[in-house]
């Protein structure tokens, strides 16, 4: 939009204003000579700079509370800061995955506290989910179709062609808010339920001694085969987002079986990991206590700094419990984010050592050119999760 359009980018983070202005990403999605072709961008952590927009698009994240449930927190104080400097005519969109309604039924009451304005009257709503694929080069937010909807039929034109403006790979109108809402909400539970399929085959050919990914790899010949692979599921949006959806079919009286039933496998996933990881070392002598643990990767995917959700953190801690010895390493993340979420120091590069197990969790670039052989002993273990090795330098595959 920066590109094209006047564009007030606004974090209470001062930091991260800071680093924009500046132009540093720090998810390292753009590059500094990207953000300097967006000339009509700027930046700011004073919410009295943003009331000169007429158009407010919000983007805070919508994570899960420690009993899993919805954390709408950060979208309602986002909305109270919007409508605090609200004026008529004005439009509100909103980005964040959200359960169906929640826009109208818990956003739109917000600003309208806030503003003193009423809805569909003195100002408007749209929903137009965030679609990007973190770490993705090729899949930028611009090549991405974008759904979009309003909260009335013009309103729903004005933020298609707003969106259509920037988004080459076009756009679709949706009927209503929570008609997108939904779309949103189901894409990542599809993603969920086929990946908790994948994991739970994982589960059960370990235990008959069949690889899985061969198994994968002969499946995949069939031209309708989905090519799904086992892993851990973290991140801000597939570990999230069925949370959402559930809360909302339970609140209508319904209690949504498979999405949970995927919930359970792929949120069991960093303890079977680790179990499995403890049974291969222990095959080859090793006492777990004080063993020597080197985890390649902590973020929640590959190519990425982020590290929300990660369920390696799941794996670290189940593999501390089991008394060994961890060495996290990640050239990706940030130590003093990995520190603050979880309580775990992480090195940018392997320390000059031996390890008596490896466990490859995170499929980085950066591990591809890696002599493992430097970093065994004799009897050292090598767990890949992701196939990233050669299979014939593993012990052992997802």
């Amino acid at each position: 939009f920066g590109k094209k359009i006047n564009i007030i980018g606004f974090d209470i983070n001062r930091e991260r204003i800071n680093e924009l202005q500046n132009g540093f990403d720090r998810t390292k999605e753009l590059e500094p000579s990207q953000l300097a072709e967006a000339t009509h961008l700027k930046f700011t952590y004073l919410p009295e700079e943003i009331a000169q927009a007429n158009i407010y698009i919000i983007t805070v994240p919508t994570p899960i509370d420690k009993n899993k449930s919805p954390d709408l927190s950060p979208l309602l104080k986002a909305s109270e800061t919007v409508g605090k400097v609200l004026k008529k005519g004005d439009i509100v969109i909103y980005e964040s995955t959200v359960y169906p309604g929640c826009t109208e039924e818990d956003c739109v009451p917000v600003l309208e506290k806030f503003s003193g304005f009423v809805f569909n009257k003195d100002f408007y709503c749209g929903y137009s989910p965030e679609r990007i694929n973190p770490g993705d080069k090729l899949h930028t937010v611009s090549k991405i179709k974008k759904i979009t909807s309003g909260s009335n039929p013009e309103t729903g034109v004005i933020v298609d062609k707003l969106y259509s403006s920037i988004i080459t790979a076009g756009t679709f109108l949706a009927s209503s808010i929570k008609v997108a809402e939904a779309a949103k909400v189901i894409e990542n539970s599809q993603r969920d339920i086929n990946i908790a399929f994948v994991n739970e085959l994982a589960i059960i050919f370990s235990k008959m001694g069949i690889d899985t990914s061969e198994v994968l790899e002969a499946a995949g010949t069939k031209w309708n085969f989905l090519p799904f692979k086992p892993g851990l599921v973290g991140g801000h949006c597939i570990g999230v987002d069925p949370y959402y959806l559930a809360q909302k079919a339970i609140q209508n009286g319904y209690n949504p079986e498979v999405i949970l039933s995927g919930r359970r496998i792929n949120d069991g996933m960093a303890s079977f990991v680790a179990s499995r990881m403890v049974k291969l070392m222990i095959k080859k002598g090793h006492l777990i206590a004080n063993t020597e643990i080197l985890v390649l990767g902590i973020t929640f995917k590959e190519n990425c700094p982020d590290v929300r959700n990660t369920k390696v953190a799941d794996v670290v801690n189940e593999l501390t419990d089991f008394g060994a010895c961890i060495t996290i390493v990640d050239p990706e993340a940030d130590n003093a984010d990995v520190k603050h979420e979880y309580g775990l120091n992480i090195h940018q590069s392997i320390p000059q050592k031996k390890f008596d197990g490896i466990l490859l969790a995170v499929a980085h670039k950066a591990f591809a050119e890696l002599d493992l052989e430097q970093y065994k002993n004799e009897k050292t273990v090598i767990f890949d999760l992701k196939s990233f090795f050669n299979k014939d330098l593993v012990d052992a595959r997802l």
